[in-house]
């Protein structure tokens, strides 16, 4: 059992560094928070799991499934509201650029001159 817990381990330690390495080549604000929280929560789970399948007990177990499923709940309430705040706070007044994208510094530059 120890074999499988740390192959899942390792499965979810390199799902978060996917994660990570996504927020810093990604280029939008929604690609970037999309990397965060969908790789980050499996990264998560997986890292949980592992865990919990070293351990071994009970105990690790509920625990294990209480995280899981906590994680599962508030993730993607978090990503929604990342999301929403990234479409609203980058969409320039004039309607022109894309959402989430582009330099948004010389976006300015151009509204104003």
């Amino acid at each position: 059992m120890t074999i499988l817990g740390m192959g899942v381990l390792i499965v979810g330690i390199m799902a978060l560094l996917l994660a990570s390495i996504g927020l810093f080549v990604l280029q939008d604000a929604l690609s970037r928070q999309h990397a965060a929280t969908k790789a980050g929560s499996l990264g998560i789970v997986l890292i949980v799991t592992g865990t919990a399948v070293i351990g071994g007990s009970w105990a690790w177990w509920w625990r294990a499934a209480l995280i899981v499923v906590l994680t599962w709940l508030t993730m993607p309430m978090a990503s929604h509201v990342l999301a929403r705040a990234a479409i609203r706070g980058q969409l320039p007044e004039d309607g022109e650029g894309s959402i989430g994208g582009g330099n948004m510094a010389a976006q300015e530059v151009k509204t104003k001159g």
